[in-house]
């Protein structure tokens, strides 16, 4: 009874689902390559040494470059128009792959910096830039090209095939991390967030590998001005995932640090739901950033970003008034996130089956109505950023193969962690099954033991 007893529990441990945990999609996050810094130095000006052939900006629309933007460290790809308009009276150049403060760990030498899946378009008296001294990289454009590029861009129809996949698959990753289940349930938290004003405080549990917060405010004074951004009781090592919910975010932010090593590494904000993101402030802004509508625009004039910044929608990279100078850093992200599976579907259907069919070419959702929220903000769309057009190729291709993991173990036989079957216990197989191995086993214990008695009886008989 034991052994039986025991081989069951053995069966219902394997249909009963397991925490995991798993990387971005597509092998995007962590430094790629036989270069890699061991540790990443803060934003500096020193000279290039390691490098890094992993994407650090994705964005599924266009990237639009506006008033005055300075520079996008790391590899970028972006599946729409990359299109450079600049105001006059500020630096003419906009840097790409290779920044001149940073981390200073940009892709190698002679590789793409840059990737373009429509038009690629340079106001006339500007330049955009894939070189500093020693170090170059390639501009690579799938259209057309109007303008001034250094060096010499390539014309390649076929330029971003490798990446159409990745923008479906970070819809789908972005809404999985900030909804645990088949459903609009949210991915419950480890952690409190508090708005004072001053300053938004995330206090953790202390001791969770994932700590999980959720927003749903902007990150600004009541005015809409600056404040602080404070993380207190993460573990060290732990991965900090914040969801920020709502249609319409802001982020205003004079954050320059955290309070401990490796924090930005492992730091992920995700906007699963808003199709309107206006990113702004003096400070440098800490930590990896995950936008999953499609239709959404990204307006980012902050003083710096430091982390990877992957947008399925739009990305403008601006300034504000007087400022200049901003920059995107590259450092990247080697945090645990929720498991989603490979390919999940992002609104699945729940079943009993125990082998459902995950959807192959999940369509996002978008936030039909969102609900804006007063900022003196920017509006996340110039009036002179052209019109966003659409994914240059609707038919997903492979991910690069210089970026694609080995599948990683899901919780359930569907793309999506879902609930365990039958509420965690075994299907059932038919009628008074339990019985039926209960009986049999008795009933073979009593022959065993009969017979014993009759070769006992025998072999007394014979003495």
């Amino acid at each position: 009874m034991a052994v039986t007893v025991a081989a069951a529990a053995a069966v219902v441990g394997a249909f009963a689902p397991t925490a995991a945990a798993d990387s971005l999609p597509g092998g995007l996050g962590p430094c790629l390559g036989s270069d890699c810094p061991v540790t990443w130095p803060d934003p500096n000006s020193d000279d290039v040494i390691y490098h890094d052939s992993n994407i650090n900006i994705f964005v599924g629309g266009d990237y639009l470059v506006r008033e005055a933007a300075a520079e996008a460290e790391g590899k970028i790809v972006t599946l729409g128009e990359f299109d450079m308009t600049k105001r006059d009276g500020v630096s003419q150049i906009y840097n790409v792959g290779v920044a001149g403060g940073g981390s200073r760990v940009p892709p190698p030498n002679g590789s793409d910096y840059l990737t373009v899946g429509g038009d690629l378009s340079i106001q006339t008296g500007k330049r955009l830039l894939a070189e500093e001294g020693p170090n170059y990289g390639v501009v690579r454009y799938a259209r057309t090209l109007a303008g001034t590029v250094v060096p010499d861009p390539v014309h390649d129809a076929d330029a971003t095939d490798p990446y159409t996949a990745l923008r479906d698959q970070l819809t789908v990753a972005s809404h999985c991390y900030a909804y645990d289940d088949n459903e609009e349930h949210r991915r419950p938290t480890t952690g409190t967030v508090r708005n004072s004003g001053a300053e938004t405080v995330f206090t953790g549990d202390g001791t969770s590998a994932l700590q999980v917060f959720a927003v749903d405010a902007d990150l600004t004074t009541a005015a809409g001005g600056q404040q602080g951004i404070v993380f207190n009781a993460v573990p060290d090592g732990a991965t900090v995932l914040v969801n920020v919910y709502g249609g319409m975010r802001n982020i205003s932010t004079y954050m320059d640090s955290l309070p401990q090593s490796g924090l930005r590494e492992h730091l992920m904000w995700n906007f699963p739901d808003a199709t309107e993101i206006g990113l702004k402030g003096t400070g440098q802004f800490q930590g990896s950033v995950l936008i999953g509508q499609q239709s959404s625009v990204a307006t980012l004039a902050m003083s710096g970003t430091n982390g990877r910044f992957y947008s399925a929608g739009s990305l403008t990279h601006t300034s504000e008034g007087e400022s200049g100078g901003q920059e995107l850093h590259a450092y990247p992200f080697d945090g645990d996130l929720p498991d989603c599976g490979e390919e999940p579907s992002p609104s699945p259907t729940p079943t009993d089956s125990p082998t459902p069919t995950p959807t192959d070419s999940p369509s996002p959702t978008p936030t039909d109505s969102p609900s804006p929220t007063p900022t003196d903000s920017p509006s996340p769309t110039p009036t002179d950023s052209p019109t966003p057009t659409p994914n240059p190729s609707d038919s997903p291709g492979p991910s690069p193969s210089e970026s694609t993991p080995a599948p990683h173990p899901t919780p359930t036989d569907s793309g999506w962690p879902g609930p365990p079957h039958d509420g965690g216990q075994l299907p059932d197989t038919g009628a008074r099954g339990g019985e039926w191995v209960i009986g049999g086993i008795a009933a073979a214990l009593l022959v065993a033991g009969s017979a014993a008695t009759l070769i006992a009886r025998r072999t007394r008989r014979r003495g």
